[in-house]
């Protein structure tokens, strides 16, 4: 099965398209970063883990960010694709292809770990479940995560995971595998059960994902700089509903900032 999978992932990143997606993965990377700049302040971080190289191997990602303020930055991958991939523009980073559920790494030496859309590509909730204890473990007393997951209380999500991956990917939906997720409380829940202290919650982009990425590919072929500069503020502005009621609803991913106890 972890063969099948490592091979899946390495044969998409290997015919992955450099550049693609760039304009729209400028807002993802805004959007992550200044969220980790409020729950995990530079130079607070200790050594870090980041659990997904897939940002880093198509744009910047959140290497630049935490680079110059942690003791170490690890980042890996089930992809050695990926890792590989984001070595080649992140020369200074360290990587390992790895399996999330089976993480080769002694217990307690992680100060932060950061998992931007990882865990939403598993086929069965024990799979999130085995990855949370494996993060749990890695971390040492008192460190803290910063997780984001696909938000299955937004009706588009919970829509597209009823539908068939092919269908979506023949329509070009879906360029990748997603998998099961959850909504907020079930989420805190099972941190939880885990054995962490939720911290905080929240929601992230806000925009109309999918219309709003066939947009950004269309403006990266014909665009000019400045177009390019207003459309990835209109998105930002988007962001403001993650303070409205209605952020559960609208919210492409649900974020939970926990701490191991």
């Amino acid at each position: 099965m972890l063969q099948r999978e490592s091979d899946y992932w390495n044969s998409l990143v290997s015919k992955w398209p450099v550049g693609r997606q760039s304009l729209w993965r400028t807002h993802s990377d805004a959007i992550n970063t200044a969220l980790l700049k409020e729950w995990l302040p530079l130079g607070e971080n200790g050594r870090v883990l980041k659990t997904d190289l897939f940002d880093e191997m198509c744009s910047e990602g959140l290497y630049p960010f935490f680079a110059p303020g942690t003791g170490s930055f690890i980042g890996m991958d089930l992809s050695f694709a990926a890792a590989s991939g984001a070595l080649f523009f992140n020369p200074g980073m360290a990587a390992v292809a790895a399996d999330i559920r089976r993480l080769p790494f002694a217990d307690s030496v992680f100060d932060t770990v950061i998992s931007i859309s990882t865990l939403d590509h598993f086929a069965s909730l024990a799979d999130i479940a085995l990855s949370l204890c494996e993060i749990h473990r890695v971390l040492r007393q008192g460190g803290q995560m910063a997780l984001t997951m696909d938000n299955f209380t937004n009706p588009v999500i919970a829509l597209r995971n009823k539908l068939p991956f092919r269908l979506l990917n023949r329509l070009r939906v879906l360029p990748y595998r997603v998998g099961v997720t959850l909504d907020s409380l079930c989420l805190q829940q099972l941190l939880n059960q885990v054995g962490f202290a939720v911290g905080e919650q929240t929601t992230t982009i806000h925009c109309p994902r999918a219309l709003a990425m066939a947009l950004a590919h269309l403006l990266e072929i014909s665009a000019n700089a400045r177009t390019k500069k207003v459309f990835l503020s209109c998105l930002a502005a988007f962001e403001k509903l993650s303070r409205w009621p209605t952020s559960h609803l609208t919210g492409h991913f649900i974020a939970a900032r926990a701490i191991k106890r």
